[in-house]
């Protein structure tokens, strides 16, 4: 056979799951997940099985997989029997608006989705609306009941397959997987990554910053459908010949604490508000945690406040990294370190990658001066689906223009500045301050809405909407309580506004845009407790 064209075989499903095997591995766990214990061969023969179901689903090179799967076993197995026969896994978030679905699914043109069937209850009342999709895989851990016509039971589907299977022959510049990101026009936008950035990622921060070896046992509270949760409860601990817990549930303090007694980590990764939820709750349950089998823990997502990782430090002697990555870039390119912490800073650059801050003129900018922050790096993604315009805004050669706004000082530590947009980041997670207005607009006592993220108690965000209402209609608390209600009900549940301002008027630009920052300059006191 002439493989002239082809390029050097590179598929990251071999590297991550058939290497360990190789080397020696197939015995040791894996996956820690409920009261089962996955082992490295184990995952491989499920591996398999998943991507010679997918081809028996005629699903060829390059197709699109969606996956709507909680932390599992099933997540891992569905994305790397995916990315083994050349397809595309595409993990979305778990609590999306159900309509949030339809979207990922029509952009992305994904023709089979695997999903967890109390996942796929809440939306298969859209399914003839699914352009694309032709097959739907449901995994239920408590026995198969769908009744919905032509749903497929993800144990029978797999149990029927060889347990062999040569990888396709990717390259390592080939599509391997998507995450979709939020933007600051409220559109998801699909981050297509390749078969290499998991591995660069691997090499550059978990095994440089983080120092992971094959000793390590790690456990995200973030989870998996991220591109922070993927790294840390994925292919961080498949790529170190390591192992992982997987925790389906909610990350509520109680529940976490539990998870990492249960089995003993070595490293933890959360994000600044589930850290001082953690801490509020051990301080009133007034409970001694035993956290000792952990060497370090990372935060990301937003700013880690200094008082936390004080007050973390005390209470559990163990250090916080605290660090800054996304989407695009699949990771965390800058970070403090192990021995070299520099409270309320972002850190250094992660080896692997450079970074410099520019001002409006794309001009470098002088020590402990704010301007927008660029990164480079080769995880940094190929670039976004079918978003011309976007990718031509944030894509400048090999730099990627992340969007905030940082400064470097002398000893070459970061500092976080805020963002480049309007964007917001909700425990950890983006949020468009746009799809909350619209969304308040709905409602039929709303003329017009602005929403801005205020800085509470430990320089944590919380969404505050200014409204102003419809003649005839009364401004109340009632009122309030009725529009959050409203933006519950309308989109995910942690994007609804923690505070409501009625308003005369907004301020707005001569052409009637709203000047948000006008709004942020107003807020000079915001209550401890919202």
């Amino acid at each position: 056979m002439n493989f002239r064209g082809i390029g050097v075989p590179y598929n990251a499903a071999k590297l991550f799951i058939d290497d360990n095997v190789d080397k020696g591995r197939g015995n040791k766990v894996a996956i820690y997940y409920k009261d089962r214990q996955i082992r490295y061969k184990e995952l491989q023969e499920m591996v398999n099985k998943t991507g010679n179901g997918l081809k028996q689903l005629h699903v060829e090179m390059e197709n699109r997989v969606l996956l709507l799967c909680h932390d599992s076993p099933e997540f891992i197995v569905s994305f790397y029997g995916a990315l083994k026969i050349g397809a595309v896994p595409i993990p979305v978030n778990t609590m999306m608006h159900s309509d949030d679905y339809e979207y990922f699914l029509n952009n992305s043109r994904a023709k089979v989705l695997i999903a967890h069937i109390d996942l796929w209850n809440t939306i298969s009342h859209l399914k003839d609306r699914f352009i694309y999709l032709q097959y739907v895989v449901l995994i239920d851990e408590n026995g198969f009941a769908s009744k919905d016509e032509g749903t497929l039971d993800y144990r029978e589907w797999m149990s029927s397959d060889s347990v062999d299977l040569h990888a396709a022959l990717t390259v390592s510049d080939d599509q391997a997987f998507w995450l979709f990101s939020s933007g600051s026009t409220g559109n998801p936008k699909g981050v297509i990554h390749l078969h290499h950035d998991m591995e660069f990622a691997v090499n550059s921060y978990a095994k440089k910053v983080l120092r992971m070896t094959e000793e390590d046992v790690t456990f995200s509270a973030s989870k998996l459908f991220f591109a922070y949760g993927l790294g840390n409860g994925m292919y961080f601990p498949l790529g170190c010949g390591a192992s992982t817990v997987l925790m389906p549930e909610r990350p509520l303090p109680e529940k976490v604490f539990e998870t990492i007694e249960t089995y003993r980590p070595t490293i933890f990764f959360g994000v600044p508000t589930l850290y001082g939820t953690m801490i509020d709750f051990a301080e009133r349950c007034g409970r001694n945690y035993d956290l000792s089998s952990l060497r370090i823990c990372v935060s990301a997502g937003e700013a880690l406040p200094g008082p936390i990782l004080k007050k973390w430090r005390q209470l559990f002697d163990v250090d916080i990294l605290d660090g800054i990555g996304s989407t695009e870039a699949l990771h965390i390119f800058i970070s403090n370190n192990i021995g070299d912490i520099k409270e309320g800073s972002s850190g250094k650059v992660v080896p692997g990658y450079e970074a410099k801050i520019v001002n409006e003129h794309g001009v470098a900018v002088s020590a402990n001066e704010i301007g927008d922050l660029f990164i480079k790096g080769d995880s940094v993604a190929h670039g976004y689906w079918n978003l011309h315009e976007e990718n031509k805004k944030k894509f400048y050669g090999e730099w990627f223009h992340t969007g905030d706004k940082y400064l470097m000082d002398e000893s070459g530590y970061f500092w976080y500045c805020g963002r480049s947009d309007d964007m917001l980041k909700v425990g950890g997670i983006w949020v468009s301050p746009i799809e909350i207005e619209n969304s308040l607009l709905k409602h039929h006592a709303v003329l017009e809405a602005a929403v801005v993220g205020v800085t509470i108690e430990n320089n944590l965000v919380h969404p505050k909407a200014y409204i102003v209402v419809k003649q005839g209609i009364t401004p109340s608390d009632g009122l309030k309580k009725e529009l959050q209600e409203f933006v519950k009900q309308d989109l995910a549940a942690y994007k609804y506004p923690r505070m409501i301002e009625f308003v005369d008027e907004l301020p707005k630009t001569a052409t009637g845009k709203i000047q948000r920052f006008k709004l942020r300059k107003s807020l000079s006191s915001v209550p401890a407790s919202v």
